[in-house]
C-alpha cells in the first residue's frame, strides 16, 4: 500500500500483517522504507464500520519491536528477493482531528472522505483523486504523518471495527498525485487465520503455496518464532502464519482474503496429516504382519494341544482296551 499524500523519491521494504480478532475488529500493522524530500503521510483506507469515531480505531505503539516483521520472515524457509517494495517513484476549515503520538509517528484517524478538510493540507490528497476511486467513499483512513528523509521507522500498527469481516491489505497505490489502472507489485502480505489452518496440508520445507489456500505456510505456530508478549496482542502465538508474495504488473487495487470459519477457532485438519499417512500406512502394516503372525502362532499351538490331547486320549483308550 502506498497512498503519499506528497511525492516521494522511492519506497521499498513494503510488509503488511493483518488478522481478524474475533469480536467484529482487524488488526493491521505495516512498515516500509521510504525516501521523501518533504514531510509527508501516510494514508491507509480501512473498510471501518460506520458511523465511525475516535473509538473505531486503536493506535498500537511498536516502537519496541521494530523487528516485528524479521520475525514473521523467520517463519518461514529462506528466500532472496530482490526487493519488497511498491512501485518506483518517478520523482487540513473545521475543527482539526485529534491527533496520536504512536511511538515515532503523529498519526490522526480521518473517519470518512468528508472529515480529510479537517486535516493539514500538507497531510492530505486533492480531493480529485478520491473521486477517480469512488470505492472509497464509506471507508474511514489511519494517517501517519512521516518525516523528510531517507527512513526506515517502526511498523505503524492499529487495531479497528472492520465493517467487512474480511481479512483487508490496503495496497492500491497513490504516490504521484495520479491513480493508475496497474502498477508495479512487490510486497509481502502476511496473516492469521484459524480457517486458514484448518484448510492447509502438512508442512513440505518449500516456497510453493499450498494449494488449498493459495498462500505459503510457516512450519510451526507463530509463537515459536514471535514475541508474542512484545506484539502488542496483534499475534496470536497459537495459530499458524500465512504469507502471500505479490509482485509483478497488476490492477491497482486492495487486497482481500475471505477465509472460511471462525477467525480464532480452528476445526479438525485432516489434509495437516497428509505427510505422515505413509508413515501410518507403514507402522499399521508392520503392525498387521506381527499381530497375523501371532495369531497363527496362537493357532499352531492350539493345534499341537489338540493333537497331543488326542494322542493321549488314545493311548488310554488302547490301554484301557489291553487290560
Amino acid at each position: 500500500m502506498c497512498i503519499f499524500s506528497r511525492p516521494v523519491i522511492s519506497v521499498d521494504a513494503t510488509q503488511i500483517f493483518a488478522r481478524l480478532s474475533g469480536d467484529g475488529s482487524q488488526y493491521l500493522a505495516y512498515q516500509m522504507r521510504y525516501d521523501s524530500p518533504e514531510e509527508n503521510a501516510m494514508i491507509l483506507p480501512i473498510p471501518v464500520k460506520q458511523p465511525a469515531n475516535d473509538q473505531s480505531i486503536e493506535f498500537i505503539n511498536l516502537e519496541n519491536y521494530d523487528e516485528f516483521f524479521d520475525d514473521l520472515d523467520r517463519g518461514f524457509p529462506y528466500e532472496h528477493r530482490p526487493g519488497i517494495a511498491c512501485s518506483g517513484a518517478d520523482s487540513l476549515a473545521k475543527d482539526s482531528l485529534k491527533v496520536f503520538e504512536v511511538g515515532n509517528y503523529i498519526a490522526s484517524f480521518v473517519p470518512t472522505l468528508s472529515d480529510f478538510d479537517r486535516l493539514d493540507p500538507q497531510f492530505k490528497l486533492p480531493n480529485e483523486i478520491w473521486q477517480s476511486i469512488p470505492g472509497y467513499s464509506g471507508f474511514g483512513f489511519a494517517v501517519f504523518q512521516l518525516a523528510a528523509g531517507s527512513l526506515k521507522p517502526h511498523p505503524m500498527s492499529f487495531k479497528f471495527r472492520n465493517a467487512r469481516q474480511e481479512i483487508f491489505f490496503p495496497t492500491i497505490h497513490i504516490h504521484d498525485g495520479e491513480v493508475h489502472e496497474l502498477e508495479k507489485f512487490d510486497h509481502v502480505l502476511y496473516m492469521q487465520h484459524a480457517g486458514l489452518d484448518s484448510s492447509v496440508y502438512g508442512y513440505r520445507n518449500s516456497h510453493v503455496e499450498d494449494k488449498s489456500t493459495g498462500l505459503i505456510r510457516s512450519k510451526h505456530k507463530a509463537s515459536q518464532f514471535i514475541k508474542v508478549s512484545k506484539s502488542k496482542r496483534l499475534i496470536e502465538g497459537d495459530l499458524l502464519v500465512h504469507r502471500k508474495i505479490v509482485r509483478g504488473k497488476l490492477p491497482n487495487e486492495d487486497s482481500i482474503f475471505t477465509p472460511a470459519g471462525h477467525p480464532l477457532k480452528r476445526s479438525l485438519n485432516f489434509r495437516s496429516l497428509l505427510p505422515y499417512f505413509p508413515l501410518a500406512f507403514a507402522v499399521a502394516g508392520i503392525a498387521w504382519f506381527f499381530n497375523r503372525r501371532s495369531k497363527l502362532k496362537r493357532i499352531e499351538a492350539l493345534r499341537t494341544q489338540d493333537t497331543d490331547r488326542e494322542d493321549t486320549d488314545r493311548e488310554d483308550t488302547d490301554r484301557e482296551d489291553a487290560t
